[in-house]
């Protein structure tokens, strides 16, 4: 696949105030904004094209993408919705701006921080003569849980755990065929997967590597220290900079 479509339209009211003055996709992890990761993982997948569907602040997002432009050997166009069109309808009109919309194309919620095999996702898409495969995650559960042995009682305390379930992990392979089937405007997990689901075309696809939504602040934080402490086990004498409190990573 050569091509991607970045949803980057959404207001993050929950990351207020970081998102006061910037969109969501420019939210800074380790002082790298996760577009900008996002834009280097596709490039090195081989991706050469990228639509991005702005909405909130798109004149900020455009003005960031357009200075950026020489540091990365990938093309990137930026459209803008008139009216919001829900995540459905955002990918149907950016997609529809692709260079080649009729051939297959990867599709990344702008709000994702991940590193894993897209090869692996494409792979897996084209075995199963899927319209649209879903990279599952498995996330760590923000509570600790117990384990109980047959009788009830309390034999061990795990803090944090892996999440027992796999969840959309905001990052799809798609063929040419999901144009059609993507809603003018609403949410492709509420009309289109569900559909697709009961043909057989909709096909489900765990990832290994480092996931994570950045839906909060403490979001920002953890993944932040997580990224520090997965580039000192890789490389000990590596240093990453610590996430900026909201005033400065706005500034």
């Amino acid at each position: 696949m050569r091509q991607a479509v970045i949803l980057a339209g959404g207001q993050g009211t929950r990351l207020r105030p970081y998102t006061d003055t910037r969109p969501k996709p420019m939210i800074e992890i380790s002082g790298r904004c996760i577009i900008d990761h996002q834009l280097d993982w596709l490039a090195e997948a081989g991706v050469t094209d990228v639509v991005v569907s702005a909405g909130y602040l798109a004149d900020v997002l455009i003005a960031h993408l357009e200075s950026t432009q020489d540091t990365r050997n990938i093309r990137v166009r930026t459209v803008v919705e008139d009216e919001p069109l829900g995540r459905g309808g955002g990918l149907r009109y950016a997609g529809r701006h692709l260079p080649a919309p009729n051939d297959p194309w990867f599709a990344l919620n702008g709000d994702i921080w991940t590193r894993f095999s897209l090869a692996a996702l494409t792979q897996r898409h084209f075995d199963q003569d899927a319209i649209a495969t879903v990279a599952l995650a498995r996330p760590r559960l923000p509570w600790g849980v117990v384990d109980l042995d047959e009788a009830g009682r309390i034999s061990d305390f795990v803090e944090a755990p892996l999440s027992p379930y796999p969840i959309n992990a905001g990052v799809y392979a798609f063929s040419g065929e999901i144009l059609a089937e993507l809603p003018e405007i609403g949410d492709h997990e509420r009309t289109t997967f569900p559909q697709l689901a009961a043909r057989g075309k909709l096909v489900g696809h765990e990832i290994t590597g480092y996931w994570r939504a950045i839906d909060t602040a403490k979001d920002i934080r953890e993944a932040a220290k997580e990224l520090a402490e997965n580039a000192e086990q890789a490389e000990p004498e590596a240093t990453t900079k610590p996430v900026t409190e909201p005033a400065a990573a706005l500034d």
